[in-house]
């Protein structure tokens, strides 16, 4: 009697890299983005979000045909830089399924003030972000075509059908991601809309 094999999982990347104009001096912006609670408050595709000073934990929402709604964990560590931030993914191994959230946030540290001949109304500080994302999915196992088990869930057109839609979906929040840190920083340190830890 053959052992089933364990399914392997479906690995799906995205990446994102865009500029933000912070409405303020690069102090400000450099808080900003040291404060995942407020730079991600806005971001309508993260649940359950729990910041600490090192580590940034939450779920990454993404759908999925047949299984519905997914939420993928992730951990982050927070690191400071002379510039700004970044998160380095933790692995998840124990989970069915997981994401790997990285990220980069550099301020630009010359302030730059918009010449309109308006009155001055304060300082813009442009902000560079770079997010990848890379979801590890493990599909249900119905035994395939070949696995003697019957269809079941359609062996490899199941597989190759959840990658495709996971590809879009993770697209679709790569690109959402700009709006969502835009409308935290124009809402201020106020929105903070997470669970934070002090330690």
């Amino acid at each position: 009697m053959r052992r089933a094999e364990k399914p392997r999982p479906v690995i799906i990347e995205s990446a994102q890299q865009f500029t933000l104009v912070y409405p303020g001096p690069p102090e400000g912006a450099l808080a900003f983005v040291r404060d995942p609670a407020w730079s991600l408050s806005r971001v309508r595709f993260l649940s359950g979000l729990r910041a600490t000073a090192r580590e940034l934990r939450g779920d990454l929402l993404v759908h999925l045909p047949v299984l519905g709604q997914v939420d993928l964990p992730f951990s982050s560590v927070l690191q400071l830089t002379p510039v700004g931030a970044a998160l380095d993914p933790q692995s998840l191994e124990h989970e069915r399924a997981w994401v790997e959230v990285s990220g980069v946030a550099q301020v630009e540290l010359v302030t730059s003030v918009p010449d309109t001949g308006a009155p001055d109304r304060g300082a813009l500080t442009p902000v560079r972000f770079s997010f990848q994302f890379r979801a590890h999915l493990a599909t249900p196992d119905g035994g395939g075509p070949t696995g003697g088990g019957g269809v079941g869930w359609g062996g490899a057109a199941f597989g190759k059908m959840v990658r495709a839609a996971a590809t879009r979906t993770l697209e679709r929040v790569a690109q959402e991601l700009p709006e969502g840190i835009r409308q935290a920083m124009e809402a201020g340190p106020r929105s903070r809309a997470m669970q934070t830890d002090s330690d």
